[in-house]
């Protein structure tokens, strides 16, 4: 496995497939590189050529950091990447506040396994009906 921790040479028509395959949507790849470029952060793991999955952060340089998108193809997960990828993240926020993901539905239990807490005030402001499907609670 290779670790790559920067934009440039990406191939984001295939980070937008991946992004498919794990069921969050059709974004497209020019957001996507967007958004990656502007994050302080980023890695992409490679077996051989072929991207099999990625992270990355956002922060403000000083209280507040939040990993996003770390996202494992299907038939690569349960394979120890997801922890790698989360475990380099996290190791680059040293010294931050406050350091929190958001879970997708459902993966709410690997993030526990590798010592994440819930949060007792976490809210969100949902901007699609299936954001308050997906997010909310009673």
């Amino acid at each position: 496995m290779n670790f790559e921790f920067k934009t440039q040479d990406v191939d984001w028509t295939v980070v937008a497939s991946i992004f498919q395959q794990v069921g969050w949507g059709n974004r497209q790849p020019a957001e996507i590189r967007s958004a990656f470029e502007k994050s302080s952060y980023v890695i992409f793991a490679y077996d051989g050529a072929e991207l099999v999955a990625f992270g990355r952060t956002m922060d403000d340089g000083q209280y507040y950091a939040l990993l996003v998108d770390i996202v494992v193809k299907p038939d690569r997960q349960q394979s120890g990447l997801g922890r790698e990828i989360v475990n380099y993240l996290k190791s680059q926020l040293v010294g931050y506040k406050f350091i929190t993901l958001t879970a997708a539905p459902g993966k709410e239990e690997f993030y526990l396994k590798l010592g994440w807490q819930r949060q007792a005030t976490a809210l969100i402001w949902p901007v699609s009906e299936e954001q308050q499907r997906l997010h909310v609670t009673s």
